[in-house]
């Protein structure tokens, strides 16, 4: 595999010829490849215990992926439900793009999430019958498209968090001996 750099973009290639841009409509500059991080829900960490993990795409608008690109959104407090089939997140801010204009939408408005059929059930019953909640827990680039991790989440007690700051603690003080001692 061959990667040549142009610019800030990346092009790999699997054979050692030439490189080659696809042909057709727009498509003038080869996908970027690989995943990168936007953005994280750390309050869902430390509010919910995730029982399991799932990735789903997102529809958006073309501002709505400028801003997210320039890292303008926040993750706090969304939650995801199950309307007419359709999974969508709610809460979720992207901030307008400053150069968009006209073509600007509102910055929480429903997103729908993109699933398929049968996962999106699974997903409506459990929450339904377990009572827990679909929580997304980050947003990331996955080869040029945007992604959203979702978690199966359980809420916690409020001992259960003073469980885990203490667990944290403690193992942030042992790392902090550790280090001292190896010096």
């Amino acid at each position: 595999m061959i990667t040549i750099a142009v610019g800030n973009l990346i092009c790999r290639t699997e054979s050692a010829g030439p490189l080659r841009y696809p042909e057709g409509r727009g498509e003038s500059v080869p996908k970027q490849l690989g995943i990168k991080k936007i953005a994280d829900n750390r309050k869902a960490f430390h509010e919910y215990f995730v029982l399991e993990r799932f990735e789903a795409g997102i529809e958006l608008a073309g501002t709505e992926v400028k801003s997210i690109r320039a890292g303008q959104v926040n993750l706090k407090d969304c939650f995801c439900t199950v309307k007419d089939g359709e999974l969508f997140v709610r809460g979720m801010h992207i901030s307008p793009y400053e150069h968009g204009n006209i073509f600007n939408r509102d910055p929480v408005r429903p997103r729908r999430l993109l699933m398929h059929k049968r996962e999106i059930f699974k997903l409506q019953a459990r929450v339904q019958q377990d009572g827990v909640a679909l929580i997304p827990l980050s947003l990331y680039f996955k080869d040029s498209r945007v992604k959203v991790e979702l978690g199966l989440c359980k809420g916690k007690k409020l001992h259960d968090k003073r469980e885990a700051t203490a667990e944290r603690d403690t193992r942030r003080e042992m790392d902090r001996v550790m280090k001292e001692r190896n010096r």
